[in-house]
């Protein structure tokens, strides 16, 4: 088995006096892409958030990397290698295409160079001298991705990338997803779409009022669908 990157185990979390996430136990390896899945409300925003410390208060264990981080302060976490992409992407308004992508400090050696990213994301590249509200919402979803790549993060949390966004910008990122896993990034995703995920994915957790309720590999999905059509939907 490969070396766990990140191991929740009996986290609480709180937004004030609101209890989101009662007990939330989840293990992730080296070179794995793996799925929260889980209707609105579940939870699995607010467990990317409380394993980078962005919550009021959160109790249990939170290993990253092999450190306990339940009480480290989110730049501390950050500086360990993991790389954040939040839903609402927080693409500076006043800055080009380029100097967003420049922001961030690099936490590790390793990170991808601007001319790799381009290569990643050509896009990019021809709207590097344009200003961040002028990007399409693919464009600045392509822009929040990049830009944790070059920080040198080896742990990345994707919040809803291929939410809203126009089915030619969903296939670029499914195989962004996939050039990053072939490079050795582990990732951790939360995803509505599932047709998106499901390919993508080594392994899948599901959630529901802030608990994981089930975890299976992907070679267990057909068997699982039955159980994902009750919880999801889908």
């Amino acid at each position: 088995m490969a070396e766990e990157l990140l191991s929740l185990s009996g986290v609480n979390a709180w937004y004030g006096e609101s209890h989101i996430l009662h007990g939330v136990d989840l293990k992730v390896h080296r070179g794995e892409v793996v799925t929260l899945l889980g209707r609105n409300g579940a939870g699995r925003t607010t467990t990317l958030k409380s394993i980078m410390g962005m919550v009021g208060k959160r109790t249990g264990s939170i290993r990253v990397f092999g450190q306990e981080t339940v009480n480290m302060p989110t730049h501390q976490v950050a500086r360990l290698g993991l790389g954040y992409c939040p839903e609402e992407r927080g693409i500076f308004a006043s800055l080009s295409c380029e100097e967003n992508l420049m922001l961030p400090p690099a936490v590790a050696d390793g990170g991808m160079s601007i001319d790799e990213l381009y290569e990643l994301f050509p896009n990019l590249k021809e709207r590097r001298n344009s200003p961040g509200t002028r990007l399409s919402g693919g464009e600045q979803q392509m822009l929040a991705v990049a830009r944790i790549l070059r920080t040198g993060a080896k742990l990345l949390l994707l919040d809803e990338i291929s939410e809203g966004l126009a089915p030619v910008i969903v296939q670029t990122l499914a195989r962004t997803i996939r050039t990053l896993r072939e490079r050795g990034f582990t990732i951790v995703m939360v995803e509505q779409n599932f047709r998106f995920a499901a390919p993508l994915a080594d392994r899948f957790y599901v959630m529901e009022h802030g608990r994981i309720v089930e975890g299976f590999s992907a070679a267990e999905l057909d068997a699982k669908m039955g159980m994902l059509h009750e919880y999801l939907g889908v």
